[in-house]
């Protein structure tokens, strides 16, 4: 791991971890816990990740969250861990708890409208070889496996629908390693991490891993005495505290979050 932020102490974040009463883990799923693949369906975990995200779980220490840019309905049947956990989808539209409890956020009309719009892109992008995914509160365009010539003709071919139809009025436009979201404006994953930690108290102590520029928001509202942690091969810049290579940096950091929350 290499300490990214001079004014970040890692031996005084795991003391505070020790010490806390309450301790929150926030996971990325696509490139943090898994690699990424061609096919998203076929995205598992690495290996080592589910039996250890099973021993957290269960040793009862961690309120532990996965906060996933994916729908819920397709990030479930990837996981395959003994309990179910917290998960917050689509970059925060809709949440799903450990007991079943499912809400989304509701969407304002104008952003459904502008959404429905850009769903007439789908048979244009898919002919030139992306594939389309629809989300609850956003729709993606993926290109992971082409060659360059393609992604640039995928990549112009949104822009100018974008242009034409105006949609920035109501969208968000997002760049993600593989592709491009056209996002309803009024949730991300910053927002997420500021109702976990109101949720928690000012005593909790908060982690977030993730890997993406999606989950810059969420670095960023990490609250003061937590960590964020930036998971990829290749270094970019970023505001988080500290970057890892996964797997083995990644499967480090966990096991020694669980065995300092074990002896608290």
């Amino acid at each position: 791991m290499k300490i990214l932020r001079q004014d970040f102490d890692l031996e005084f974040f795991f003391r505070r971890l020790r010490a806390s009463p309450v301790r929150v883990l926030m996971l990325d799923y696509d490139g943090t816990l898994a690699p990424f693949r061609v096919n998203p369906a076929e995205a598992a975990p690495y290996p080592g990740v589910v039996p250890l995200l099973d021993r957290i779980m269960e040793a009862g220490h961690t309120r532990l969250i996965i906060v996933s840019g994916r729908w819920t309905r397709s990030l479930m049947p990837l996981l395959g861990l003994r309990q179910q956990p917290e998960v917050w989808g689509s970059h925060g539209w809709e949440r799903l708890q450990p007991n079943g409890e499912y809400d989304v956020v509701r969407i304002k009309q104008p952003a459904l409208d502008a959404l429905v719009s850009a769903d007439d892109w789908i048979d244009q992008i898919e002919s030139l070889g992306g594939r389309c995914e629809r989300k609850p509160g956003s729709l993606a365009f993926h290109w992971r496996g082409l060659d360059s010539g393609r992604v640039a003709d995928i990549r112009q071919q949104i822009f100018q629908n974008w242009q034409e139809l105006g949609l920035g009025r109501d969208l968000v436009w997002h760049d993600f390693d593989g592709g491009i979201e056209l996002r309803a404006i009024g949730r991300d994953k910053g927002d997420v991490v500021r109702s976990i930690a109101d949720e928690a108290g000012a005593a909790a102590v908060l982690g977030y891993l993730g890997d993406d520029v999606t989950d810059e928001h969420a670095f960023k509202a990490v609250p003061s005495g937590g960590v964020s942690i930036l998971v990829r091969p290749q270094f970019r810049t970023t505001a988080a505290d500290a970057w890892l290579r996964p797997p083995e940096e990644m499967l480090e950091f966990l096991t020694r979050w669980h065995e300092t929350a074990s002896t608290a």
